[in-house]
């Protein structure tokens, strides 16, 4: 039995079962994560550290390598090591139950514990990975497979290998059992949980504490809605689905319906985000959806506060501030022992003077002072805690684990409302009540969310874990999620050792604050009659189907499908909804029948449902043949229909699932009333008859007949005719289908051959049609019936969208897989009016992107129409096309290529698309480009540079060939060369200058480039105001603007910050750098002003990626 699932994350850890080539099941579970409570509260347990210092480490001959046996929580336990890794390159580590092969049957425990190898030169750099697990016989090891990099491992200047000794780590506590599958979440605490998706534990926090919010529930009720509505394209009726079930269901919530609302596809669900991201998302998207309702503003009332920004001369009479709203605040942890201390420091004073002096309008530089006052707080008060950092020392991301308080009232207005700006409403009480503490647990490469809540501001807290909804204290919910290091009491006291500590990995990511003077409204009464009716009807209809559908799977070992196919279906199908073989069991009448019913009493079901008296109905047997073929194999015996409906479907169904599948044959008289059905010798077949009729393209069922093995198909030409109301000496021609995959196999019958000779059996299909029609080929697309399967079988519709509107179908057309090349372009040419087909340019579609693929079809590039659509193992049934100026295979010989052009003089950019012969070289692009664009003054130089996430990466020299040129994912950039330039002096140098902003992320502080870049010559000994001036003066920047900007010397991707008075040669290398991206002046400011100023998001983990709602 797998263990119960936890939140699936990025690092995998599995029992330890000496891989095998190939793929394996792994179990998921929480990385680096320590004390994930699982269930009610326990007492804490009893825990022991356990050393091993393994001395002559890398001549270790073994695979895998066992620690001595050492006792905690009263079991033995040993580490077990792959000092060369199992079957991956990384050190991989378990624990291990000792003596799990003596212990008795059924046995279990369950234990938190760390592994960590030990680094010699710096402890604060051991690494360290927690889990939890419950141990049994089939698990009785579980860890780490990929725990560390074995080329970090040993690494001799890493400190982990130190003398050929390495230093390992386990820190065991063990808890009591307890079985959380039987834990009824409801019953215990009157809530439920929500289903995690696989990477969904972040959303479920976050949207708990939205739901948990009643004034916030009320309005996502009261949005407008209505019962044509579909919650897979509705973000509201997804949202009030989910609330209401949360609110009246007595099990988990599953979130599948609110994700596709947001148009994420299952990669999205298995990704994990960041919970503070989500929220701004989700409220911007809600906001916007709230737009002309009667519940437009809500976002803003609850949520919105707004801060002032504030510049002071210190001096002069002179004072710049900017007012800007704020849903959420960022508050420091590092170096802040609580949460005041962060409002500290939030609004701490900045004294700028010395060489960072303000530069003020009709003041000039003055000394001033800085800083952020508080206009207005929210009703509801989100703060996110940045728990989360780039480390410059260690250039990588780490969690700040510090201690870090918070009280359960949060008083704003303390020490005479310092917060609080000038123009602030001084009659609003800014005290607050803490609602809820979301919860991060693991690291900066995985983790857990989970969150406290307390619904009704009373004095009991939840804790809302994924599915599991479990009552906690106020310690639990406050203190315990503090983070810092926690203290283990040793299990044998009479040692006498040091108390060991662990780390807390778990600890509060965001808090949600409730004003008290507002709680009375926030937290208000929200029932039946705030969620409009035909919602009720939806949500509790489909709560009765899934009622419904539950106890049919639950009771699904007691029944049999039965699928009955009779000569109706075969009418009815044949012709219409399918072509080869004989029916889709799909589409025929199912039966559920208990399993022990006999299977004449069956029948009596049969008789009432079809009106075929019992005495009348012989039932067989299908098999699926070696071909892939379906047929009606043999009648059952009577001693088969004895049986209960059980037995037989086991004797007969070797696929062992729980369908049985008849077809009941009736004989029918000329009047319709059903007889008895005839004997049936060994030398009597049952053979099913289809009409082929080319004047139609059409082919249907006419009948079966039972013929003689020994007997010739000439015997019943006159049958057939008259199947098919043709006159009884018409002249037919007949084929057997024998098989429609990999290819069609139809072959023609010899009418005076016997059946036997021909090989045909029970079940077989012969299709006939009119000889004299097979005289007609000239008049008909498919003369015969091989040529008429042929076609049905490569008979294929496309959708075709022009490439300029990707995501619109334009036209569709019914083509043959085995259509050419030149065949499509006719085709889809003759729909567009298009004279010459080869000005037809077909690009192919990507099934897994959804998007045309990057590169078109080369002019007869595809033999085949197949060719054009198969993507990987996929098959599309979609094309993009273009239609060209000139001929595709006289444009293949040319190359074109997108151009930007930055006028010297004007603030734009206009995109020139140049084709010159692929031989061209960079000059001949930039003498065409000449000519369509207006310069400065006739004899300017044009240059052309290879741009790239907004920096330089090349300037093309004249004589490159343009054919080397790739221009799908560089931009090219044509620039007029200044004559500062081409007049510079020797000693004057030529750097690149970027614009850039900070932003913290995937395990690294990256430098965010956006805007044009260019070059600019500073001359020997120009300090970096002399560059700012000159630097303002071409970029056009306002003063007041200007003054917030910040240079900083940019090498290798770490920025050094300059002061006015630097030397700005000084700090490039001693050369031009063309194509020297890795060094540059980096101008550093916002770039261009959101709507509303939300939190820069640095406080998200490097495995978490960007949130995006798509509908």
């Amino acid at each position: 039995m797998a263990p119960p699932p936890l939140d699936q994350e990025e690092e995998m850890l599995v029992p330890n079962s000496d891989l095998v080539e190939g793929p394996q099941p792994m179990e998921m579970g929480q990385p680096e994560t320590a004390r994930t409570e699982e269930g009610p509260r326990l007492d804490e347990p009893q825990a022991f550290r356990f050393v091993w210092t393994i001395e002559n480490f890398s001549r270790l001959s073994t695979k895998k390598h066992y620690s001595e046996v050492f006792m905690a929580g009263g079991y033995k336990w040993r580490v077990l090591i792959f000092p060369r890794g199992n079957n991956v390159s990384y050190l991989s580590m378990y624990l291990d139950v000792a003596d799990s092969a003596i212990l008795p049957y059924g046995w279990r425990r369950y234990a938190l514990f760390s592994l960590a190898v030990v680094n010699q030169f710096h402890a604060n750099l051991t690494m360290r990975k927690e889990t939890q697990h419950q141990f049994n016989a089939r698990e009785s090891d579980w860890g780490f497979t990929s725990f560390m990099p074995l080329n970090e491992l040993y690494d001799p200047s890493g400190g982990f290998v130190v003398n050929d000794t390495c230093i390992i780590e386990a820190d065991v506590a063990v808890r009591e059992y307890i079985d959380y599958w039987a834990y009824d979440s409801k019953k215990e605490t009157g809530y439920v949980g929500l289903k995690n998706q696989g990477a969904t534990c972040y959303m479920n926090s976050l949207l708990q504490t939205l739901y948990h919010i009643p004034y916030f529930r009320k309005a996502v009720y009261h949005m407008p809605t209505t019962e044509n509505d579909l919650p897979s394209g509705s973000i509201p009726l997804a949202l009030q689905s989910l609330f209401y079930k949360l609110q009246y269901n007595d099990t988990s919530v599953a979130t599948k319906g609110l994700t596709k609302s947001f148009g994420w596809d299952t990669y999205d669900s298995f990704m994990q985000h960041d919970v503070q991201e989500l929220n701004r998302v989700l409220s911007e998207k809600l906001e916007d959806k709230m737009k002309g309702t009667v519940v437009e503003g809500t976002i803003q009332k609850l949520f919105e506060g707004h801060h002032m920004n504030y510049i002071e001369c210190i001096n002069v009479d002179f004072k710049s501030t900017r007012k800007e709203s704020f849903y959420d605040l960022q508050l420091d942890v590092k170096g802040c022992r609580d949460i005041y201390a962060s409002f500290d420091k939030y609004v701490d004073v900045e004294r700028l003077e010395g060489d960072n002096k303000y530069h003020a309008e009709q003041h000039g530089l003055q000394d001033a002072k800085k800083g952020v006052l508080f206009i207005d707080f929210p009703p509801v008060l989100q703060l996110q805690l940045k728990r989360f950092e780039y480390d410059f020392m260690r250039d990588t991301m780490v969690k700040i684990n510090d201690r870090y308080e918070f009280p359960l009232q949060l008083d704003l207005d303390r020490d005479n409302r310092k917060y609080l700006s000038p123009e602030a409403d001084r009659s609003i009480r800014n005290l607050y009540t803490l609602h809820s503490v979301l919860v991060h647990s693991g690291g900066v490469h995985g983790g857990h969310y989970y969150a406290f809540i307390r619904p009704t501001l009373s004095d009991q807290w939840f804790k809302f874990d994924d599915e599991r909804v479990t009552k906690e204290d106020m310690k639990r919910a406050l203190e315990e999620q503090y983070g810092g290091e926690e203290e283990f009491v040793q299990a044998n006291p009479a040692l006498n050792t040091t108390p060991f500590k662990f780390t807390k990995y778990s600890n509060a990511y965001m808090l949600v604050y409730i004003r008290e003077s507002d709680k009375e409204k926030i937290i208000c009464n929200v029932d039946e009659k705030d969620i409009a009716e035909h919602l009720r009807i939806r949500l509790k209809k489909e709560q009765e189907e899934k009622e419904d559908k539950r106890r049919y799977k639950a009771e699904a070992h007691l029944y049999t499908i039965i699928k009955i196919a009779r000569d109706e279906d075969l009418m009815q199908q044949i012709g219409r909804d399918i072509y080869f073989d004989l029916v889709d069991h799909e589409r025929v009448r199912s039966f559920r029948i208990q399993k022990q019913v006999p299977f004449n009493h069956f029948k009596e079901e049969v008789a009432k449902e079809f009106g075929i008296p019992v005495q009348f109905q012989r039932f067989w047997i299908w098999a699926k043949r070696q071909n892939h073929t379906y047929r009606p194999n043999r009648p059952l015996a009577p001693q088969e229909e004895a049986q209960s409906v059980g037995q037989l479907r086991e004797v007969s169904n070797k696929m062992n699932n729980a369908e049985l599948k008849l077809f009941l044959e009736v004989e029918l008289v000329s009047d319709g009333s059903p007889i008895p059905p005839p004997d049936k010798t060994k030398e009597d077949i049952l053979v099913f008859f289809k009409l082929y009729e080319p004047e139609k393209e059409q082919i249907r069922y006419v009948g079966r007949l039972f013929v003689k093995i020994s007997g010739k198909p000439i015997d019943i030409l006159a049958k057939l005719n008259k199947m098919a109301g043709f006159s009884l000496d018409e002249e037919i021609e007949l084929y057997e289908e024998v098989k429609y995959e990999p290819q069609i196999m139809c072959e023609r019958l010899d009418k005076k051959a016997t059946f036997k000779f021909s090989q045909i059996e029970d079940g077989d299909i012969i299709c006939f049609q009119k000889s004299a029609l097979l005289d007609s080929e000239e008049k008909y697309r498919y003369p015969d019936v091989p040529s008429f399967l042929d076609y049905l079988h490569n008979r294929q519709m496309v959708h075709f969208r022009s490439l300029e509107r990707p995501k619109e179908d334009d036209f569709c057309l019914e083509l043959s897989k085995r259509h050419t090349y030149d065949d499509v372009v006719e085709k889809v040419a003759c729909q567009l009016g298009v004279d010459d087909p080869s000005k037809i340019r077909l690009t192919p579609h990507n099934c897994y992107s959804h998007q045309p693929k990057p590169h078109p079809i080369k002019y007869r590039g595809a033999d085949h129409l197949l060719d054009m659509l198969v993507n990987y193992n996929q098959t599309s049934d979609i094309l993009y096309y273009e239609v060209l100026e000139i001929p595709l295979p006289e444009l293949q010989c040319l190359k074109t290529l997108k151009v930007a052009f930055h006028h010297a003089t004007k603030d734009e950019v206009a995109i020139h698309y140049v084709r010159l012969p692929r031989q061209s070289t960079v000059g001949d692009v930039l003498n065409e480009l000449k000519l369509k664009v207006v310069l400065s003054h006739p004899d300017a130089e044009l240059r052309l540079l290879e741009i790239f996430c907004h920096k330089i990466y090349k300037i093309f020299p004249l004589s490159e060939k343009i054919d080397n040129i790739n221009d799908q994912y560089w931009t090219l950039l044509a620039e007029e060369i200044p004559e500062e330039e081409n007049n510079r002096g020797p000693h004057d140098r030529l750097i690149h200058v970027y614009h850039f902003t900070k932003e913290v992320g995937q395990n690294q502080m990256q430098l965010q480039h956006f805007g044009d870049p260019f070059f600019l010559v500073i001359h020997e000994g120009e300090t970096l105001a002399e560059v700012k001036a000159r630097i303002q003066r071409k970029l056009q920047v306002p003063d007041e603007e200007f003054t917030k900007w910040r240079f900083a010397c940019i090498s290798m991707g770490r920025p050094e910050y300059l002061q006015d008075s630097d030397i700005v040669p000084d700090y490039f290398q001693k050369r031009d750098i063309y194509g020297g991206w890795e060094q540059y002046l980096g101008l550093e400011h916002s770039d261009t002003a959101p709507r509303r100023v939300y939190s820069v998001n640095q406080n998200r983990p490097m495995f978490e990626k960007a949130v995006r709602i798509y509908n």
